[in-house]
């Protein structure tokens, strides 16, 4: 029960909880897997039927850097190119561009074991992009990844895009979807179960949201002053103390819950108000 169109030159986000079925659904949509039913059309092209045409216009970074440990980064580069039958020539000037453009060309004659995950994770993205893709496929390109590189990551992302290449992406990161991706799908379990823009996604949760932090032996009093007040439970997160619930008068409510945790000598060690998140559109549709 999936069906899903993304743009051309556009980045489309595929979310959904651990075994909702992203990494299965890339696998079809790149000929590593062979769907029971349905059909899907990369760049105009059947993937089932005709599934070597596709492959001439699709990249994939996959969930982990697949990269050899003993091959240099330059080494690596030129051997992809070199199977997709470019000449040896041709293969050595497109590994030196795409080191240049991934920040990569110092450690370009080093063994890929002596580079640390981020720069790994670079060059398995620079394979995929040897042939120059009109579509590539990133799955969770930058799990594990330091704040930096990813955001070096995000730079490369952008560029690609300006080029005119259009990426499928997958991620656990949800402000990462907010700031890169044009479309939003969010499958769970094999379904899927809602689509838009980060801002429509954000707009369907309707209301803002009133945001607390208190103290351990706190939670469960300011539970019930919450769900006394709003007309409804809140949602309870007691590993970072925080609980939230939803507001349809903003400032009013919060004005309201900080009089009565107040006068309920209950400290609060944070209180805000903030519009909703790609983070709570997932927990309010997704089961996890």
């Amino acid at each position: 029960d999936v069906s899903l169109l993304a743009q051309s030159g556009k980045v489309t986000g595929l979310l959904g909880p651990n075994g909702a079925g992203k990494s299965t659904l890339i696998k079809v949509m790149t000929t590593l897997l062979v769907p029971e039913h349905g059909t899907v059309m990369v760049d105009g092209v059947d993937v089932v039927h005709k599934p070597a045409l596709a492959r001439e216009r699709i990249g994939l970074a996959g969930q982990s850097a697949a990269v050899d440990a003993f091959l240099t980064g330059r080494e690596t580069l030129v051997m992809v190119g070199r199977l997709y039958g470019m000449k040896a020539k041709i293969a050595k000037a497109r590994a030196d561009e795409l080191l240049e453009k991934l920040g990569l060309t110092e450690a370009a004659d080093r063994q890929t074991k002596t580079y640390s995950g981020g720069m790994r994770r670079r060059l398995d993205l620079g394979a995929s992009l040897v042939a120059t893709p009109k579509v590539l496929f990133l799955d969770e390109p930058t799990t594990g990844l330091d704040p930096r590189t990813r955001l070096q990551l995000w730079d490369i992302i952008r560029d690609l895009v300006a080029q005119g290449v259009t990426i499928l992406l997958t991620t656990q990161y949800l402000e990462e979807a907010d700031a890169l991706c044009d479309y939003i799908y969010v499958i769970d379990k094999g379904k899927m179960i809602i689509e838009g823009t980060s801002e429509d996604l954000k707009g369907s949760l309707g209301q803002d949201i009133i945001e607390l932090k208190v103290a351990d032996s706190h939670i469960v009093a300011t539970q019930k002053l919450l769900k006394k007040l709003m007309n409804q439970d809140p949602k309870v997160d007691t590993a970072t103390r925080r609980l939230s619930i939803h507001t349809k008068s903003g400032a009013d409510d919060l004005l309201k819950v900080a009089e009565s945790m107040k006068k309920s000598k209950i400290n609060v060690e944070e209180l805000s108000l903030h519009r909703p998140t790609l983070d709570d559109v997932f927990l309010a549709v997704t089961d996890d």
